[in-house]
């Protein structure tokens, strides 16, 4: 238990950078100079004031100096990167996986909220979390067989850090393909783009973690959730469809981190 304590304490450090990259990388702005501070009067945010979580209660969600409200997402993203480091290590220990999925999780819920906020997934998560998702499966297996039973199929064999390697790579080009095509074909139909380039790069990115199946699963129940949420939104709302710019990117997050936990079970049916 001791050891998802320090995990939850460790998420909220991470949640706290999370949100200087979220605020920052969309604008292209460094993520390392200038020190936090306040958006509205400029003033340096002192460390006492920068605690996670803990800062935000204790000022009343208002900066110390103008007064001026800080966003409800700063407490929410420390919240929640800090309360799936606690599941993943008390779920797996201290361990590569545990360590893969609390990854995979901070970099999920940061796309999720750049999304929401400027509609933009910047490449510095989608990207590097290819790559990183490349990587941890050399050290933890990815759970899918697609790459094995493609080479089983063409009489050859996948075995090891090859097998899990090949399931990731297949994972992120597989339904990032699809993805892509089926915005191709959005556009050729309705001549308007219906799908950023970001959400490919996302779904790419989910799927060198989770491999094709957890990928697909992510897909899935990201559209059908964008698909009623959005057109109930435009419903209630009466905005013009053809106006109204659906955070895809956001749904499909949240389908992600649902993939992460509960995905193994729901495939293993």
């Amino acid at each position: 238990m001791i050891e998802a304590i320090l995990a939850l304490i460790f998420g909220l450090l991470i949640g706290s950078f999370l949100n200087v990259c979220i605020h920052r990388w969309p604008r292209n702005r460094s993520v390392v100079k200038p020190r936090s501070h306040c958006v509205r009067c400029r003033k340096t945010i002192a460390w006492y004031d920068n605690i996670p979580l803990l800062s935000y209660l204790v000022l009343g969600g208002k900066c110390r100096h103008c007064g001026a409200r800080i966003s409800w997402r700063y407490p929410l993203v420390e919240f929640l990167t800090g309360l799936f480091f606690f599941y993943f290590v008390r779920v797996n220990g201290l361990t590569p996986l545990a360590a893969k999925m609390c990854v995979f999780s901070a970099i999920v819920i940061a796309l999720i909220f750049s999304d929401l906020e400027k509609r933009i997934l910047p490449d510095e998560f989608t990207k590097g979390g290819i790559v990183l998702g490349l990587i941890f499966s050399l050290f933890v297996p990815v759970p899918d067989i697609t790459a094995q039973a493609m080479f089983w199929m063409a009489g050859g064999e996948l075995t090891g850090w090859k097998q899990s390697l090949a399931e990731s790579a297949v994972g992120a080009f597989l339904p990032a393909f699809f993805l892509w095509f089926g915005g191709w074909l959005y556009f050729k139909v309705r001549h308007r783009e219906g799908l950023g380039f970001g959400d490919v790069k996302l779904i790419a990115m989910v799927g060198s973690f989770l491999g094709l199946r957890g990928a697909l699963l992510t897909l899935i129940l990201g559209s059908i959730a964008g698909s009623v949420i959005g057109y109930s939104y435009i419903k209630l709302t009466g905005k013009d469809p053809s106006e109204y710019e659906l955070p895809f990117g956001t749904f499909l997050g949240f389908a992600a981190l649902f993939a992460g936990i509960a995905g193994a079970q729901l495939l293993a049916i």
